[in-house]
């Protein structure tokens, strides 16, 4: 193990554990709740540095099944945080839906005692002054002794997808019957029948649905690569440039193109944190936390990995809106103080020598590259380091600076299992 590890104890296992198949289906008993509380409480005494969960209206597993975790009731919700509680120690943390709000977030923190991490926390462009109206609940939250965090990216979210795989597009209740489709026929028979783009144009529309594909994103949903010679030309043009070129509705251009021999065709889309003037806010917000990542999921869709360099280099260096200074201590001291890591985050004597060798002059993220390592020759995105020089975990170096790992370097990196209360 090069890195250093720490494991949340993931709701979606263990009520798949508890309740078999059963997990994305239904409410869980009282028995249940409880073998469910007693596994977390064991998981946090081995060593869990807290409990995750996810309410997020798109985390769906295959054909739309919900994720396990989105059928938890507030009973169990506050069954299992409360074992945070019952251990002294953890850290609870969901990437929420519309119907986790703020103060039922600070009621968990209140009966747990514990912190509560927020992800993931954008500025939506169908309604970006939501994030901010959140913002100052958690901070009346914590005037009240509560510690929530709201936890932050620093660059757009966006996705590369094809019409095959959509996964933006699958939050939407009406894409629901394109879901289900199991043969490629049935699959373009949703995409070409009226009722299903009506329902899709409704409800679109609809505002105040949090984190999900709007409105406000066809001029952000580019077309990146085709697969006719015929469409070449379109390669670079946005589907609502394109929709207005040809007085159509946004949802006809977009089904249409791909029913003309382009359902794999691939689109880049950027749905979230597009105004950087807004961003500026969330990353100098008191209670925001850095630490927004989705490097290791949907990985053939996204890459966010390098987001600290992307903040020093962009965010410090170019535009100056935070100092270096500030810039290193978001996601160092300040996240390692959040979670509850000792001798972590600071260049201190007695401290771990977790060290990250870079140029300030040159420091950033990479341009995306699509490479294929993983296993079955399988693809994903990747964004490679630009300006490090090297990497030190616990004292061994194990990156040069070329951002290889070294050879031979062993396995420096621990499984950290004591945390501060």
């Amino acid at each position: 193990m090069v890195p250093n590890v720490a494991s949340f104890v993931g709701h979606s296992s263990v009520r798949t554990w508890v309740l078999g198949d059963e997990a994305s289906t239904r409410a869980a008993t009282p028995a249940e709740v409880a073998e469910m509380r007693r596994l977390v409480l064991e998981a946090m005494r081995a060593g869990a540095i807290g409990f995750a969960t996810s309410t997020l209206e798109q985390h769906n597993g295959e054909n739309g099944i919900p994720m396990p975790s989105r059928l938890a009731d507030e009973r169990e919700m506050l069954a299992l945080t409360g074992a945070l509680g019952e251990a002294g120690r953890g850290v609870f943390m969901l990437t929420k839906g519309m119907t986790s709000t703020i103060p039922w977030l600070e009621k968990i923190s209140a009966e747990s005692g514990r912190p509560v991490m927020i992800a993931a926390m954008f500025v939506d462009p169908g309604d970006p002054t939501r994030v901010f109206r959140e913002l100052g609940e958690i901070g009346e939250a914590r005037a009240r002794g509560r510690e929530l965090w709201a936890q932050v990216g620093c660059f757009p979210l966006g996705m590369e997808f094809t019409l095959r795989h959509p996964y933006p597009l699958e939050a939407f209740i009406a894409w629901r019957p394109a879901i289900v489709a199991d043969t490629e026929a049935r699959y373009r028979a949703a995409l070409a029948d009226p009722s299903f783009r009506a329902g899709l144009k409704k409800e679109i529309s609809q505002p105040g649905v949090p984190n999900r594909f709007s409105d406000k994103n066809w001029d952000h949903l580019a077309i990146m690569e085709v697969t006719r010679p015929e469409h070449r030309g379109l390669v670079g043009r946005s589907i609502g440039d394109l929709a207005r070129e040809r007085g159509v509705h946004p949802w006809d251009c977009f089904l249409d193109f791909g029913l003309d021999g382009e359902l794999d065709a691939t689109f880049e889309c950027r749905l979230f944190n597009i105004d950087e003037n807004d961003v500026k806010r969330l990353l100098q917000h008191p209670h925001a936390a850095v630490a927004l990542s989705d490097a290791g999921a949907h990985l053939s869709f996204l890459c966010d990995a390098g987001f600290g360099l992307h903040l020093f280099g962009h965010w410090a260096r170019e535009r100056g809106d935070l100092t270096l200074e500030n810039a290193v201590r978001a996601v160092t001291s300040t996240v390692a103080d959040a979670y509850r890591i000792p001798g972590r985050g600071r260049l201190v004597a007695g401290a771990w020598a977790d060290l990250l060798l870079f140029d300030p002059k040159t420091v950033g993220r990479g341009e995306k590259r699509r490479v294929n390592d993983l296993p079955t020759g399988a693809s994903r995105l990747d964004t490679p380091s630009v300006g490090v020089h090297g990497v030190w975990v616990n004292g061994v170096r194990t990156v040069d600076h070329g951002g290889a790992v070294i050879a031979g370097c062993g396995r420096p990196g621990k499984l950290l299992r004591d945390f501060e209360p």
